[in-house]
Parts: C-alpha cells; structure tokens; sequence
C-alpha cells in the first residue's frame, strides 16, 4: 500500500527544498503546501504538531519536523 506524504514548506527555505529533491530523486510521490501562500494550512498544522519551524512532513498520520533521511525510510518502509 502507498503511504500519503504531505510535506509542509517554504519556497526559500535550504532544507525545505533539500527534502523536495531527496522525494523526488527516490521517486516518492507527494503533495507539497507552500505554508507561505497558504495561511490556513500553515496555522493548522504549527497548531497541530506545536513546531514553527519548516519542514513538516506527514507520512500517513506520522509527523516528522524537520528533514529527517532516515526517519523517512523507516515509516516509508514500516509495513511492508
């Protein structure tokens, strides 16, 4: 089954765009919000996960902050 990856970013941010190129080069397929443009999102989830710092990345119901290769692997792999 594919796991749901919704990454939470900023246009500018270093590590942001880091992990869009580490999903996209292991061919991972996701949905990014640009917490820039879209304010709602934004405020929905720094109230949900308690952080303001960008990235955020959901992977089913599991919230990873920040850009975490291994961490990622592991839930992309748990299950399978």
């Amino acid at each position: 089954m594919t796991k749901k990856i919704k990454i939470y970013t900023l246009p500018w941010c270093p590590h942001c765009n880091s992990l869009k190129e580490y999903l996209k080069k292991n061919k991972h397929e996701f949905e990014n919000i640009n917490v820039e443009e879209d304010d709602e999102a934004a405020e929905d989830i720094i109230e949900r996960t308690g952080q303001d710092g960008f990235p955020i990345i959901v992977i089913d119901d599991e919230v990873i902050i920040g850009f975490d290769a291994n961490k990622i692997e592991e839930l992309l792999n748990k299950d399978k």
